[in-house]
């Protein structure tokens, strides 16, 4: 069966603003303001560590103490359950997505979500955006030992979803998925409504998505 796995978060949906303001409590609650902001989109679809580091080196910049991994590990969980507390508050779908995978799952694709994201939170906010049914797998960031870019998560992804990885592609959103692709040797798709536009072409992928509307003819081209 043909298969086709997608990235949750920047790629179904737009979750930055949400991602953002976690990372925000985390530092409000340190006694500093707001120290991101919607030009930070892209570290916030490289995860919450990414956004962390970024704040923290925006703190650096200013004269405070420099923070190290551990400072960011410690405050990870912190961030993660003011995320769990207003998951869904300012997430969008993407325009297109859910006819996009519906139309695939009605012309005999297999569909699934391979993320970055810890399991039980993805699993929450497909549900809270009511597209969870429309996939046969979602494997986390926590599913496996390891995380996208290793392939071994995508794998899983497509074997959940009652596919067999030779006839699957990703479609995705940044670099990890463009090496997990490369990992697992198969196509990827990279869309171009994220925050790096069509700048995201520098990764050389397969296919470059700029609306769902143009995914049912791209999947039949790559997995023809």
């Amino acid at each position: 069966m043909r298969t086709v796995v997608f990235d949750l978060d920047g790629t179904l949906a737009d979750t930055s603003a949400d991602l953002l303001a976690a990372a925000n409590a985390c530092f409000r609650r340190l006694g500093h303001g707001d120290l991101l902001g919607p030009e930070d989109s892209l570290a916030a679809f490289h995860g919450g560590r990414a956004m962390l580091r970024l704040g923290f080196s925006r703190l650096e910049a200013l004269g405070h103490a420099p923070v190290d991994e551990t400072g960011i590990s410690a405050q990870y969980p912190v961030l993660l359950e003011a995320y769990a507390g207003a998951i869904a508050v300012h997430t969008r779908l993407y325009p297109g997505a859910i006819p996009a995978v519906e139309a695939l799952r009605v012309a005999g694709y297999a569909t699934a979500i391979c993320t970055n994201k810890p399991a039980v939170l993805a699993e929450t906010l497909t549900r809270a955006l009511g597209i969870r049914e429309l996939f046969g797998a979602l494997i986390g960031a926590d599913t496996l030992p390891t995380r996208k870019p290793d392939p071994a998560p995508y794998r899983a992804a497509v074997s959940g979803a009652g596919g067999v990885v030779a006839r699957s592609m990703l479609v995705g959103d940044t670099e990890t998925d463009r090496l997990t692709g490369l990992a697992a040797g198969v196509p990827v798709a990279l869309v171009t409504f994220g925050p790096e536009g069509r700048a995201i072409a520098r990764l050389t992928p397969e296919a470059l998505l700029d609306h769902f509307d143009e995914l049912s003819g791209l999947a039949a081209r790559l997995l023809a």
